[in-house]
Protein backbone atom coordinates (compact mmCIF):
# COMPACT_ATOMS: atom_id res chain seq x y z
CA UNK A 1 0.00 0.00 0.00
CA UNK A 2 1.37 3.41 -0.67
CA UNK A 3 0.99 6.73 0.97
CA UNK A 4 -1.18 9.00 -1.11
CA UNK A 5 0.18 11.91 0.78
CA UNK A 6 3.72 11.51 -0.04
CA UNK A 7 2.71 11.70 -4.22
CA UNK A 8 2.91 14.86 -6.09
CA UNK A 9 0.05 13.82 -7.99
CA UNK A 10 -2.33 13.74 -5.08
CA UNK A 11 -1.03 17.27 -3.48
CA UNK A 12 -1.56 18.60 -6.89
CA UNK A 13 -4.81 17.14 -7.45
CA UNK A 14 -5.73 18.92 -3.90
CA UNK A 15 -4.55 22.22 -5.05
CA UNK A 16 -6.75 21.54 -8.04
CA UNK A 17 -9.26 20.97 -5.94
CA UNK A 18 -8.82 24.31 -4.27
CA UNK A 19 -8.26 26.30 -7.16
CA UNK A 20 -11.84 24.81 -8.65
CA UNK A 21 -14.09 25.66 -5.59
CA UNK A 22 -12.50 29.56 -5.64
CA UNK A 23 -13.14 29.94 -9.36
CA UNK A 24 -16.51 27.93 -9.41
CA UNK A 25 -17.47 30.94 -7.06
CA UNK A 26 -17.12 33.28 -10.18
CA UNK A 27 -20.29 31.23 -12.08
CA UNK A 28 -23.82 32.87 -11.68
CA UNK A 29 -25.79 31.59 -9.07
CA UNK A 30 -28.27 29.82 -11.89
CA UNK A 31 -25.42 27.65 -12.33
CA UNK A 32 -25.51 25.84 -8.74
CA UNK A 33 -26.75 22.59 -9.94
CA UNK A 34 -25.02 22.78 -13.20
CA UNK A 35 -21.71 23.36 -14.03
CA UNK A 36 -20.36 24.28 -10.58
CA UNK A 37 -21.71 21.31 -9.24
CA UNK A 38 -20.35 19.03 -12.39
CA UNK A 39 -17.05 21.34 -11.94
CA UNK A 40 -16.41 20.85 -8.53
CA UNK A 41 -17.52 16.92 -8.65
CA UNK A 42 -14.80 15.82 -11.11
CA UNK A 43 -12.32 17.94 -9.05
CA UNK A 44 -12.52 16.70 -5.88
CA UNK A 45 -12.44 13.19 -8.08
CA UNK A 46 -9.00 13.66 -9.12
CA UNK A 47 -6.95 13.26 -6.03
CA UNK A 48 -10.01 10.88 -4.39
CA UNK A 49 -9.30 8.23 -7.23
CA UNK A 50 -5.25 8.17 -6.70
CA UNK A 51 -5.65 8.26 -3.02
CA UNK A 52 -8.24 4.99 -3.61
CA UNK A 53 -5.91 3.76 -6.36
CA UNK A 54 -3.17 3.82 -3.69
CA UNK A 55 -4.73 1.24 -1.40
CA UNK A 56 -4.96 -1.28 -3.92
CA UNK A 57 -2.55 -4.32 -3.86
CA UNK A 58 -2.14 -4.72 -7.63
CA UNK A 59 -0.55 -2.16 -10.27
CA UNK A 60 -3.04 -2.95 -12.53
CA UNK A 61 -5.90 -1.47 -9.74
CA UNK A 62 -3.43 1.30 -9.02
CA UNK A 63 -3.51 2.15 -13.10
CA UNK A 64 -6.94 1.78 -13.65
CA UNK A 65 -7.67 4.35 -10.70
CA UNK A 66 -5.40 6.99 -12.33
CA UNK A 67 -7.15 6.42 -15.84
CA UNK A 68 -10.07 7.66 -13.69
CA UNK A 69 -8.69 10.61 -12.28
CA UNK A 70 -7.40 11.65 -15.76
CA UNK A 71 -10.92 10.79 -16.51
CA UNK A 72 -12.33 13.40 -14.58
CA UNK A 73 -9.25 15.72 -15.44
CA UNK A 74 -10.88 16.17 -18.96
CA UNK A 75 -14.34 16.75 -17.49
CA UNK A 76 -13.13 19.56 -15.74
CA UNK A 77 -11.13 21.09 -18.83
CA UNK A 78 -14.28 20.80 -20.77
CA UNK A 79 -16.44 22.15 -18.18
CA UNK A 80 -13.86 25.43 -17.96
CA UNK A 81 -13.53 25.49 -21.58
CA UNK A 82 -17.45 25.78 -21.39
CA UNK A 83 -17.57 27.84 -18.75
CA UNK A 84 -14.84 30.15 -20.39
CA UNK A 85 -16.71 30.45 -23.36
CA UNK A 86 -20.09 31.59 -21.96
CA UNK A 87 -17.89 34.54 -20.24
CA UNK A 88 -18.45 32.98 -15.97
CA UNK A 89 -14.81 33.17 -15.71
CA UNK A 90 -11.70 35.04 -16.34
CA UNK A 91 -8.55 34.98 -18.82
CA UNK A 92 -6.69 34.75 -16.40
CA UNK A 93 -8.28 32.41 -14.10
CA UNK A 94 -8.82 30.04 -17.39
CA UNK A 95 -5.15 30.03 -17.99
CA UNK A 96 -4.44 29.77 -14.62
CA UNK A 97 -6.45 26.44 -14.43
CA UNK A 98 -5.60 25.04 -17.51
CA UNK A 99 -1.34 25.05 -16.66
CA UNK A 100 -2.54 23.01 -13.36
CA UNK A 101 -4.40 20.40 -15.24
CA UNK A 102 -2.24 20.20 -18.29
CA UNK A 103 0.63 19.77 -15.64
CA UNK A 104 -1.22 17.22 -13.33
CA UNK A 105 -2.15 15.35 -16.59
CA UNK A 106 1.28 15.15 -17.61
CA UNK A 107 1.89 13.50 -14.03
CA UNK A 108 -1.01 11.21 -14.10
CA UNK A 109 0.13 9.93 -17.88
CA UNK A 110 3.97 9.86 -17.01
CA UNK A 111 2.96 7.91 -13.36
CA UNK A 112 0.10 5.24 -15.74
CA UNK A 113 3.43 5.03 -18.44
CA UNK A 114 5.67 3.32 -15.57
CA UNK A 115 3.27 1.14 -14.24
CA UNK A 116 2.33 -0.01 -17.80
CA UNK A 117 6.25 -0.53 -18.58
CA UNK A 118 7.09 -2.39 -15.13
Amino acid sequence: MRDFKKLDIWRNGIEIVKTVYIISQQLPSEEKFGLKSQITRAAVSIPSNIAEGCSRNSEIEFKRFLEIALGSLFEIETQLIISNELGYISAQNFKTLSESLEKEAKMINSLISKIKNS
